[in-house]
């Protein structure tokens, strides 16, 4: 570790895995954001490994396979032994769709530890299952994933998606003990914490929190969010209010929101996607800073009053379930 603070190690859950508070989302290796040459990933992802990061997330969905191509040449160039770093992926989405059948979800598992290089993975998830139906989730793809789980493929199994009720809709009708972990994002974020009233509960079914896109997709950036970003206009210009106010007063909009969310520490890792060196730089050095001087209390009271109006409003994802 070449850092004289080390990046906070959580629990994941009853896994025993210690995941780093700052967790590597490897999409934008896919060139998901913009073309990222292959050296420039290989450099991230060493940068993120030597400055305290060693879970690294990705999915068969990004780039249309290429995240996971790409990383697994990362992590082969990394050098380092396998125990030494926790690899999540996905299956159930891809770039032709979403299948969610047992038959493709075990085929999906052997074709991704191929692209990846690696014999297993540490976490397999359920991707974004808001777009499946949830009760094929409950009695077909969740025991397909435990007989992955069982060949030794993956040492833990998940679930990822947008709106909270599905975990609970799947936690509910479930034996204890058969998810591990559940992935949100958008939900621990500046402008919507609901994921805070959850966390009881998934601690109650033995379950650990990953939280995903601190920034809220592009919400909480300078720049704003992409042209496809589904918020309401109004969530779009208190979020841009929010980055002006910041920015006037010299304050930085993304770190802030990287803050807020790591502030929770019932949340084993929060993922950022990362495609530079420099953007490892500034996630581990907000991290570092949160621990040692605290939030800026002052700022996230302003940017808070800011975004009151529009406080834990959300978008809808997924195919309507009944």
């Amino acid at each position: 570790m070449n850092t004289h603070q080390k990046l906070e190690r959580r629990e994941l859950g009853n896994t025993g895995l210690n995941l780093s508070c700052v967790g590597f989302g490897a999409s934008p290796l896919g060139n998901v954001f913009g073309d990222v040459s292959e050296e420039q990933s290989i450099a991230t992802v060493i940068e993120a490994f030597n400055q305290g990061i060693n879970f690294f997330d990705t999915s068969p969905y990004y780039g249309a396979t290429l995240s996971e191509k790409v990383l697994g040449k990362c992590l082969k160039a990394l050098g380092a032994s396998r125990d030494e770093y926790i690899v999540a992926t996905k299956c159930g989405r891809y770039a032709e769709g979403f299948d969610f059948s047992a038959e493709r979800v075990t085929k999906s598992i052997d074709e991704s530890l191929e692209r990846l290089q690696l014999e297993y993975v540490d976490i397999l998830q359920c991707h974004d299952i808001e777009f499946g139906s949830l009760d094929q989730i409950v009695n077909e793809t969740i025991p397909a994933l435990q007989k992955i789980k069982e060949s030794g493929k993956t040492r833990f199994i998940g679930i990822t998606g947008l709106p909270l009720e599905v975990y609970t809709y799947v936690l509910d009708r479930v034996p204890p003990g058969t998810i591990d972990v559940v992935l949100s994002y958008c939900h621990y974020c500046i402008n919507d914490s609901t994921l805070e009233d959850m966390l009881p509960y998934f601690k109650s079914k033995g379950v650990g929190v990953i939280n995903a896109s601190p920034l809220s997709m592009g919400l909480h950036t300078e720049n704003g969010p992409p042209e496809w970003h589904p918020a309401s206009p109004e969530i779009k210009a208190a979020c841009k209010a929010a980055a002006d106010y910041c920015k006037k007063n010299g304050k930085n909009i993304s770190k802030l929101a990287l803050q807020y969310s790591l502030s929770n520490k019932d949340i084993s890792t929060t993922l950022v996607g990362m495609n530079s060196v420099k953007q490892v730089e500034e996630n581990v050095g907000a991290a570092l800073e949160l621990e040692t001087a605290g939030k800026d209390e002052k700022t996230f009271a302003e940017i808070e009053n800011i975004l009151k109006p529009i406080k834990n409003q959300s978008w809808p994802s997924g195919i309507q379930q009944t």
